[in-house]
């Protein structure tokens, strides 16, 4: 390697000079012994003395995840490959398209490496079933589905083959948890592992009433409210919430509806127990808002109530064309 000689004092100040001319060649290091340093170049250097010696070349560190991928898969194939990725914990999920599954574990190699978490998945199936989870395969690291996601301060266990659980949705309930006022009742119908409700008793002396069908899930809830320091409280049941509900003794100042499949089969239940004047916070998938005001408004108006939509959003896409939609609806009971 063609290298600048120079004495150890003078080293920073050639080096900087040699950057600054572009001189430098920056794909190995430079090597300091005894009372000289030697500065790797590109081309012979006028007023230097100029020697010929072997240096360790730099580690290149790629920038993104598609860079470690390179002379691995074809450009084509790279963007092909959707190289944004869920991190819950120190657990990667990827989604690589069927074209590509051959070449999945240089896939979930190079996650690894990319990411430095403990194990990379891969999305074998679509959420399906009550207890909404998905099947994964491991590719990359150590297979331990288990993991601690933390999201805004708050610490969530769970094993992302028992439950479901989506890291995009922080934004959202860090909105949820704001608008929530002190002493609050509050049911969250879909609660999983708890993000709504720990995030939010967390942060708010709140009476919280969570539910899910999904057995671990709420073992995961119960270990999660341990875990964390809560100024409100959570009470779990597992089961069907239409089921479960009806042994309830109190009706609630919010509801929280985060199943955007089917919550809209359960409005009913919702508009039953809310309390008036209260938030119904509903999520579905749709390409529009329009259908979920209406099932707000129908499953109001068949209970003799009324909504008045307070809020409309998009929470994350979830194919070309159909959203993750919010819509906030305040109940009011109609005046006779």
């Amino acid at each position: 390697m063609k290298c600048v000689k120079v004495p150890l004092k003078q080293l920073n100040d050639t080096r900087i000079k040699l950057m600054e001319n572009g001189q430098m060649n920056m794909e190995y290091r430079i090597k300091a012994e005894d009372e000289f340093g030697y500065i790797p170049v590109n081309e012979d250097v006028n007023d230097y003395e100029l020697v010929d010696i072997e240096l360790e070349p730099m580690k290149k560190v790629a920038h993104n995840f598609s860079e470690l991928l390179e002379g691995e898969l074809s450009n084509d194939e790279i963007e092909n490959l959707r190289t944004s990725f869920d991190t819950i914990g120190d657990i990667v999920i990827l989604e690589i398209p069927d074209d590509l599954q051959s070449k999945k574990q240089i896939i979930g190699d190079a996650a690894l490496k990319f990411t430095k978490r403990k194990a990379i998945y891969m999305k074998k199936s679509a959420i399906k079933g009550t207890i909404r989870i998905r099947d994964l395969e491991f590719l990359s690291g150590t297979d331990d589905s288990v993991t601690i996601h933390k999201e805004h301060g708050a610490r969530l266990k769970l094993d992302v083959r028992e439950v479901y659980f989506s890291p995009r949705l922080a934004t959202e309930r860090k909105r949820v948890m704001e608008s929530v006022k002190e002493g609050e009742k509050i049911l969250d119908m879909f609660c999983g592992i708890g993000p709504f409700p720990i995030v939010i008793a967390r942060n708010k002396n709140v009476d919280i009433t969570a539910v899910d069908i999904n057995e671990p899930a709420i073992n995961y809830l119960n270990e999660n409210i341990r875990m964390n320091k809560l100024k409100g409280t959570i009470t779990t049941y597992c089961g069907d919430v239409r089921e479960v509900s009806a042994g309830f003794k109190t009706k609630f100042d919010r509801i929280i509806m985060n199943l955007p499949g089917l919550a809209y089969t359960f409005l009913d239940v919702a508009v039953d127990l809310i309390e008036d004047n209260g938030i119904i916070n509903y999520y579905e998938f749709s390409d529009s808002y329009e259908q979920g005001i209406k099932r707000l408004n129908d499953a109001c108006k068949q209970a003799g109530k009324e909504v008045e939509i307070i809020n409309c959003r998009k929470v994350k896409s979830t194919s070309p064309g159909e959203w993750h939609v919010a819509i906030d609806g305040k109940v009011i009971k109609k005046n006779s």
